[in-house]
């Protein structure tokens, strides 16, 4: 292994680190932040940009025009969906059957195949319901 792969791959581990440590929503600079500068912006981009494309991350943008991230637990079960909640950035991970009725219903009615891995469904939490 050349030096420059190795030195890479500790850039890669010391970015998901930091991702998965994050409790709620976060943008690349709050990660640069966290890493305190030791990994390039340019290379954090690029990591951010893959575990988006290997589905490790969720991507959206905010009511600010920001992009931001999260991360999405591994989970084996089939029937499983996100919960995110679109003020304070709490996801929370859900075990139900229902996503698998919901899934089929948009497959026959729809004929649209949904991801079952990465379904995110936005909202309010209760913590911020009630601060309404």
């Amino acid at each position: 292994m050349a030096r420059g792969e190795s030195y890479n791959t500790k850039q890669k581990s010391l970015i998901l680190d930091a991702v998965k440590k994050q409790k709620k929503d976060f943008t690349i600079k709050d990660i640069h932040i966290v890493l305190n500068k030791k990994v390039g912006l340019t290379t954090i981009y690029r990591f951010i940009d893959k575990l988006v494309d290997d589905g490790v991350l969720s991507k959206f943008i905010r009511n600010d025009n920001m992009t931001y991230y999260q991360y999405l637990e591994h989970c084996d079960e089939e029937n499983h969906f996100y919960l995110r909640c679109e003020q304070c950035g709490k996801m929370e991970h859900v075990d139900c059957e229902c996503i698998g009725d919901l899934s089929s219903h948009i497959f026959k009615k729809h004929h649209f195949k949904a991801n079952r891995e990465n379904i995110i469904i936005n909202g309010l939490c209760d913590n911020c319901t009630k601060s309404l």
